[in-house]
């Protein structure tokens, strides 16, 4: 789509901006380059992805999505640079289902996850994975277990954020193990170890793991949906590797501040909504492992109240890690 009102904005102010009918902001914005902030280390699924659908939308609409990584605090330092930011349609962040727990997880957490954001699209859904170094001990969760058993308290689980954490620990207590839990700034990071066998095990993305399954680098153990992926059909579910209660689905999606204008929100989600139809996104989304997941504005925000009740039970049932 060719932008024809490129330079209607220019130095034009938020007040400017939002006194434009809805029409015009719609048809006005973008007029310069657009920041997406990735609050996690390079090369993790949420970056790898959101790059992804940032290089269509560059050319959908006639500007550039830079791409930022922004990492540190379970996501908290790039999050809340975008809760800061002005609702002007230049600063967004793509946060996982970690944005939302970490209002349960993180001491005195300068923002509200659901009030101090617009929720703008949902860019994917995935399940988690289970994964072990090539040359690893463990063929099988069977055998983790049987390990961890045997050896309480010496095996260590890799995690990158809240939901790679919430996961780890609830598979260790849904199989009545005890195991270490060893946090890192993304799962770049750790990757590195895993392969290296420095740590035994790791939760991860498909995204982030499908490049290093296809390379011989990693095996995955487990996945955390109720049924097998279909870009793993060979791969057992947590639930046929016999530990029942541990499921879990992950999401993400494109948040910008509050206040931001609804024609702007409106405009981006239908851009994006759009970009999942397209075959090149579609083989894009397939080699990384991820569904699309399409969704309104209404139903958007409506997920987000329903997250955040979902995990203030969690940390009420302490399921949750605590900061």
């Amino acid at each position: 789509m060719t932008i024809t009102r490129r330079g209607i904005l220019g130095a034009a102010t938020v007040p400017a901006l939002l006194a434009l009918p809805r029409a015009a902001r719609a048809q006005a914005w973008p007029d310069r380059p657009v920041r997406v902030i990735v609050p996690y280390a390079p090369g993790g699924g949420t970056d790898v992805t959101t790059r992804a659908i940032g290089e269509l939308l560059s050319h959908t609409l006639g500007q550039n999505f830079v791409v930022e990584n922004r990492a540190g605090a379970n996501g908290v330092v790039g999050t809340e640079a975008v809760a800061r930011a002005a609702p002007d349609g230049y600063t967004f962040v793509a946060a996982t289902s970690t944005h939302i727990m970490n209002r349960q997880i993180v001491p005195r957490l300068a923002y509200h996850p659901v009030n101090d954001f617009t929720p703008v699209a949902l860019l994917a859904r995935y399940p988690l994975v289970l994964v072990t170094g090539p040359g690893s001990e463990f063929a099988s969760v069977a055998d983790l277990i049987r390990a961890a058993k045997a050896r309480p308290g010496t095996i260590a689980q890799a995690t990158a954020d809240a939901q790679t954490s919430f996961t780890a620990n609830n598979l260790a207590k849904r199989a009545g193990v005890e195991m270490v839990e060893v946090p890192y700034r993304g799962s770049g990071a750790y990757l590195a170890d895993l392969t290296g066998g420095h740590i035994p095990v790791a939760w991860a993305s498909t995204a982030t793991v499908m490049p290093l399954r296809a390379a011989g680098t990693v095996k995955v153990l487990a996945i955390s949906a109720p049924q097998r992926s279909r870009f793993l059909p060979d791969v057992p579910t947590l639930r046929e590797s016999g530990v029942e209660g541990a499921d879990f689905i992950g999401w993400f999606g494109l948040f910008g501040p509050a206040r931001l204008p609804p024609a702007v929100a409106s405009r981006l989600n239908d851009a994006i909504n759009a970009a999942f139809g397209e075959a090149v996104m579609k083989q894009r989304l397939d080699s990384l492992a991820v569904d699309a997941a399409p969704m309104g504005l209404d139903a958007l925000a409506e997920l987000m109240r329903q997250e955040d009740a979902r995990w203030e039970l969690a940390a009420r049932e302490n399921l949750l890690p605590r900061g």
